[in-house]
């Protein structure tokens, strides 16, 4: 018995040295946390609408949009090029909603909402991205085909042969997967992280509000 009353008194000395955090510090340990990975997407989206308007000025899209013959093409990248500005503006503006939103001091549950719907907006932004990387090399390849002088042997060769026109489809569509593949690899290292992140967040957010 009295080791057994050492081994208690032991206990609580060892329990009285830890520090006790309370419910309302984990909260604001949560949303700062929360409040910086919605920043950090905020940025890196704005940081990839930079890099990806840099690459088109590299790679003379204008020029090349204004020198196409078939006007019916290049009206319609044209419009799909201001399109899809548009549109990731619009998800910039989301991101920017969002980091404000979940930025403003708010209860466990309102937090919550805001980490969800940032998490959903996440993802919405990369399946838009990738569906338009997709869709824009697919058309690319048409329109070099169709209209490149470059490639008017190839055009010749695969128009007269079905073969040939079957192994540059599947190339291309190999090409294609693995660009659209890589892409995916990247905004799950990047935006995937994050996201991961914000559910541990959720999650631990979850157990002070149901706890």
């Amino acid at each position: 018995m009295e080791e057994l009353d050492l081994l208690k008194k032991d206990w609580k000395r060892r329990e009285n040295a830890f520090e006790q955090v309370s419910e309302p510090d984990i909260y604001k340990m949560i949303h700062k946390s929360s409040s910086s990975l919605v920043r950090w997407i905020l940025i890196i989206s704005i940081v990839e609408l930079v890099f990806w308007t840099a690459i088109g000025m590299v790679a003379g899209t204008d020029e090349y949009l204004d020198g196409m013959d078939n006007e019916a093409f290049r009206i319609g990248l044209s419009v799909l090029t201001y399109v899809n500005y548009a549109v990731v503006i619009g998800f910039i503006y989301l991101f920017y909603r969002n980091y404000v939103q979940i930025s403003t001091i708010a209860d466990t549950r309102t937090l919550m909402k805001d980490i969800l719907r940032t998490r959903r907006t996440v993802q919405y932004y990369v399946w838009y991205n990738l569906a338009m990387i997709g869709l824009s090399m697919a058309v690319g390849f048409v329109i070099a085909i169709v209209c490149s002088p470059q490639v008017a042997g190839l055009k010749d060769v695969i128009t007269h042969d079905n073969w040939a026109l079957t192994k540059t489809v599947a190339l291309l569509f190999v090409v294609l997967c693995l660009s659209v593949g890589l892409v995916w690899v990247i905004y799950r290292l990047i935006y995937g992280t994050l996201m991961r992140r914000l559910l541990a967040n959720y999650r631990e957010l979850k157990k002070i509000d149901f706890d």
